[in-house]
């Protein structure tokens, strides 16, 4: 893929968002490209989930601008972005767990039938979602008994695909995917990768936020390193070693960052002393 050909399908800059004096976003830029992966990582507090929240509505930033195909939009509520065409699964799955497969799909989008029934009376084609979800859920080989399974009866993992299978369904543009296999066995885990990677074979490029480097380095086309509120750094797995992207979001030294990020000399090591008087400073 050249970027220089491309245009980001979704893209930020100069992002700020400050809460009296903590500052959560500091001037941050963000590109998502066609048929890609990106992967945002950081530690505990460097801005990646207030980024992510900017980019799907859930906030508005005090600065800067959002594109969506090069069209620069401004997202009021979560509402406003799923509208535009971004879907988000969050850490919390925000499924409901008394509703059936289907409902879950169809939730907040419910099909209702033709004639007085559906206009009138608002009656549901329930028939009609649980035939589209089957199709929808088969084409993204998630495998599960019955449209009619409460999804409290489902596994972790199965619980995940359908929190995803709904974001496939009706994101046109982008899905965003906040630690998608936080809490899930190591079966469960492959099964949403495989199931993350078909999402986006199909066409649909992903924002991943996650902590696990191994599923990050796997699953990314390119990663974009947070650190206190700023954009350090955007690399991809071709370019970068774990080690390295590790130094990079955790704040290395002065000449360890240097030399991770014009790559001189042997792959930077992760630093081994805490009182280094070259370290760089918050």
């Amino acid at each position: 893929m050249s970027e220089q050909q491309q245009q980001p399908v979704l893209e930020a800059r100069g992002l700020a968002k400050r809460y009296g004096q903590v500052v959560a976003l500091d001037g941050v830029d963000f590109e998502l490209y066609p048929d890609e992966i990106v992967a945002v990582i950081g530690d505990n507090g460097a801005g990646k989930s207030t980024l992510i929240k900017a980019l799907s509505g859930a906030l508005q930033p005090d600065e800067g601008e959002i594109r969506l195909d090069g069209k620069r939009v401004r997202f009021r509520t979560p509402g406003d972005a799923r509208s535009a065409g971004i879907e988000t699964v969050y850490q919390d799955l925000a499924v409901a767990p008394s509703l059936d497969i289907a409902s879950n799909i169809f939730l907040g989008r419910e099909a209702r039938r033709r004639g007085p029934l559906g206009l009138a009376l608002r009656m549901l084609a329930k028939r009609t979602m649980r035939r589209e979800a089957a199709r929808h859920l088969q084409e993204l080989a998630i495998g599960v008994q019955s449209m009619r399974q409460p999804v409290e009866n489902l596994s972790g993992g199965q619980r995940q695909g359908v929190a995803v299978a709904r974001a496939a369904k009706w994101a046109r543009r982008v899905a965003i995917m906040d630690e998608p296999t936080a809490a899930l066995g190591v079966k469960e885990t492959r099964q949403v990768i495989d199931l993350i990677l078909r999402v986006r074979e199909r066409g649909l490029p992903v924002i991943l936020i996650s902590h696990d480097m191994p599923h990050v380095f796997e699953l990314a086309d390119r990663i974009q390193i947070m650190r206190l509120g700023k954009r350090v750094a955007v690399v991809t797995p071709q370019t970068h070693t774990m080690p390295e992207a590790v130094a990079i979001m955790t704040g290395a030294t002065r000449g360890e960052l240097e030399q991770v990020l014009f790559k001189e000399g042997p792959p930077a090591e992760l630093p081994e002393e805490t009182h280094d008087p070259d370290r760089l400073e918050p």
